[in-house]
């Protein structure tokens, strides 16, 4: 069985995964604290007031964590295979786009359940 260690989608699932696991254990560990437009996970809903933003960053921060490990775990599975460089480079941003995409719905879908009882 041969290893396909230069195959991009494990360089670049990998490294993206880090980049997940290192963001959110910093947003973690350092949120910000006030609502800002700078540093955070920052959206309409989050932003309504300090509640909803403080929430959604610990709850970003926690999920941005958990997908980063799926995402460097999952890279493993891309050793077995051989793909050329374009294609892996495309497939490998299409994921990143479809993580990222996941995690902003889970954020959202967590803020409007957590606040649904709040006057608008």
């Amino acid at each position: 069985m041969h290893l396909y260690f230069d195959n991009p989608l494990f360089f670049m699932n990998v490294f993206s995964g880090l980049v997940f696991i290192i963001a959110g254990y910093i947003m973690l560990k350092f949120p910000p604290k006030r609502i800002n437009s700078f540093y955070g996970y920052r959206t309409n809903l989050s932003m309504k007031n300090q509640l909803h933003w403080d929430f959604a960053q610990k709850y970003s921060a926690i999920t941005m964590i958990k997908l980063g490990f799926l995402m460097t775990i999952s890279a493993g599975f891309f050793l077995f295979f051989y793909i050329d460089e374009t294609t892996g480079i495309i497939f490998s941003l299409v994921c990143i786009l479809l993580l990222s995409g996941f995690l902003i719905s889970r954020v959202e879908k967590a803020l409007k359940e957590k606040f649904k009882n709040e006057p608008e």
